[in-house]
């Protein structure tokens, strides 16, 4: 029967259990439990929606290595003095292990996909105190992600979803107090300041003259995030007074030298200019390109990678290529979820360039934690290990660079104790492209924005809006939804597509779906669209219109292409066993509008969205360094001698 679970434990033969090895040694050393004599890992799969005759086949193709893997049907041999628990991803979490198997299988059979499960076994060995298996099961399951398996099988592995209810319009948000509208910024887990939500609040009540939905309130908290909108680089510096001091001196030197570029780009009107930390950073820059020297720099209206114009020699002739570069920080997402935190970090990195039609040919890691060997029971209440998250972040980085075929050519992990509050991960990466395969066009109205890529799920919402956020001890039990799920085989695909001539030269606009997802993803391309949430792709039932909206899931593009392009764009897609769907189309008037179920939830006037909530501004107060505590002055002598 195909509505039949079939359960297929699969592990490796001795000598071939790399991860078991790894693990024992790591309980034992790093957790401490002596009395602990081996280790096994078994995978389980559950399945359902294929015959008998097709596990057969599957078993030993698609699910094991006959030279390396003992296979057990159903029934896993475990001896009476080992202690087993499984381990499996929370509901709503891309797993990657499952859907490649299910994929694998889709193509075996030639059918429909079937279900399938997955869940890691832990059988350990020993003499094992209750306290010290409590303590091996809260170091092996990070709750923000995943949780302790039931042992039994299934009945049914369909996903129990609830249909979800309608929008929820906030009555009486217009008219609550400055308290109560606090107290609803705490308990909706809102980003935004206080300030912003009376922005709000006053928009909706004297412009638009009725009561937001939910939807409305977070993808506004998600569009004007610090992740999104550099809320933090662009607070404007009101003040700013740097301390006299012998070592203070070069900060003022800099500080002049950047207000004499200042009146040099901006002229008269370089008091209309707000003064920032993004200001700063790129005066530069704006000097040199106001000077006519960076004659290489590309412009245009897309929002992806830096790029430049370069002279490129191809089999001896001389043709104009873009080359793209990004560098991505994952620092919230690898602090509570190591793994996926640090994929996501060169997924992100890589869908930027990639967004530009560029291919990616390289990559550079770096990253900063407190000391990894801090004993296990030292670490910080609310926090994962240092070395937990060290060694996760390494294996999850690499795990994405291999799969998707992208070599990094250099790494560097910085230990500090300034890192152990939160973690550094940063990744970067650069691309090519020839000039003439990348069309940049204004999308008009009647032109049509295509999903290509992978399915929308919760992994992800709110993340944009997450890592926005200061986060407590309660971060690691609240903020699973948060986390992204890195999909390195359909990110490839989407390599292999816009490396494609025929399908790049489609593309007027395109935008990745990073932080914000629907909301910032497509409401970015243009002024005036209208957004169809029903036709998202979805990867399970439930999701209701927020989710829809706001949801993160990774390796997703947004395209825009004129309506005679659709077919043959969806058509080259489909070649690369990409999903392609009309979700949206470009209107002429300036409003963002998206639809659920038929009915507007979200209807916003574009000139609100683009304001970016209320300017933020700050004193900026520069210390002079003690003299006594210079580097040079207390550089330890024997240090200096030799």
């Amino acid at each position: 029967m195909l509505n039949e679970v079939r359960r297929i434990f699969v592990e490796k033969h001795k000598g071939y259990d790399i991860e078991a090895q790894e693990l024992y040694s790591d309980l034992k050393e790093n957790l401490g439990i002596k009395g602990l004599e081996s280790v096994r890992v078994v995978n389980r799969y559950d399945v359902a929606g294929i015959t008998e005759e097709e596990y057969a086949r599957a078993r030993r193709i698609v699910f094991s290595e006959p030279p390396v893997d003992l296979v057990y049907d159903e029934v896993l041999p475990v001896d009476s003095e080992e202690r087993v628990f499984a381990v499996e991803y929370l509901p709503g979490q891309f797993d990657q292990r499952a859907d490649s198997a299910a994929q694998c299988l889709q193509i075996l059979t030639q059918k429909e996909r079937p279900q399938i499960r997955f869940a890691r076994v832990i059988m350990l060995r020993g003499n094992i105190s209750a306290n010290e298996f409590a303590r091996i099961k809260a170091y092996c399951i990070n709750p923000v992600e995943s949780r302790e398996a039931s042992l039994d099988k299934p009945s049914s592995l369909e996903m129990e979803t609830a249909e979800p209810p309608e929008v929820e319009i906030l009555e009486g948000f217009n008219s609550k107090s400055p308290g109560e509208l606090q107290e609803f910024l705490e308990s909706r887990g809102l980003a935004m300041s206080l300030e912003d939500l009376l922005f709000c609040q006053s928009y909706f009540r004297d412009i638009e003259k009725r009561e937001p939905t939910i939807t409305e309130i977070k993808v506004l908290d998600t569009y004007w995030s610090d992740h999104c909108r550099h809320t933090t680089f662009n607070t404007k510096i009101e003040e700013a007074n740097i301390a006299p001091g012998r070592f203070s001196g070069p900060v003022l030197e800099a500080f002049q030298e950047y207000q004499a570029s200042r009146n040099y780009v901006y002229g008269a009107g370089e008091k209309e200019k707000d003064i920032c930390l993004m200001d700063i950073a790129l005066m530069g820059m704006k000097e040199l390109k106001k000077r006519g020297l960076l004659d290489d720099l590309d412009e245009s209206e897309e929002i992806n990678a830096c790029s430049i114009v370069v002279k490129a020699d191809v089999d001896g002739k001389e043709e104009e290529w873009l080359v793209m570069f990004k560098n991505e920080t994952h620092n919230h997402p690898t602090e509570i979820e190591p793994f996926g935190g640090a994929a996501t970090c060169l997924g992100g990195a890589i869908r930027d360039p990639l967004a530009g039609r560029a291919y990616v040919y390289q990559a550079m890691r770096i990253t900063g934690c407190a000391d990894p060997r801090t004993p296990i029971e030292d670490t910080l209440p609310g926090k994962l290990p240092q070395r937990k998250i060290t060694t996760a972040a390494a294996a999850g980085y690499s795990s994405y660079g291999n799969q998707i075929g992208l070599a990094t050519g250099q790494v560097a992990e910085l230990y500090d104790e300034g890192f152990l509050a939160k973690r550094m991960e940063l990744g970067a990466v650069i691309g090519a492209v020839p000039r003439k395969y990348v069309l940049r066009k204004s999308p008009a109205p009647g032109d049509v924005v295509i999903l290509v890529g992978g399915r929308t799920g919760r992994d992800g919402c709110g993340g944009a809006t997450g890592s926005s956020k200061e986060h407590t001890t309660e971060s690691l039990l609240t903020s699973g939804a948060e986390v992204q799920k890195g999909d390195p085989p359909t990110e490839r695909k989407l390599l292999r597509l816009f490396r494609n001539p025929a399908a790049s030269v489609l593309i007027k606009k395109c935008n990745d779906f990073g932080a914000g997802g629907v909301s910032v993803a497509i409401g970015e391309l243009t002024d005036g669209l209208e957004i169809n949430l029903d036709a998202v792709p979805k990867k399970y039932q439930g999701l209701d219109g927020t989710e829809l909206a706001i949801s993160e899931s990774q390796e997703r593009m947004a395209v825009v292409v004129a309506p005679e392009d659709v077919e043959l764009f969806c058509r080259l897609a489909g070649e690369e066993n990409l999903e392609a769907t009309v979700v949206a189309r470009v209107t002429s008037e300036r409003r963002l509008l998206m639809f659920w179920r038929g009915s507007p939830i979200v209807n916003l006037s574009r000139d609100f969205l683009n304001t970016n909530g209320v300017k933020q501004k700050t004193a900026v107060h520069v210390q002079a360094p003690v003299e006594e505590e210079n580097y040079f002055q207390s550089f330890p002598g024997k240090a200096a001698a030799g």
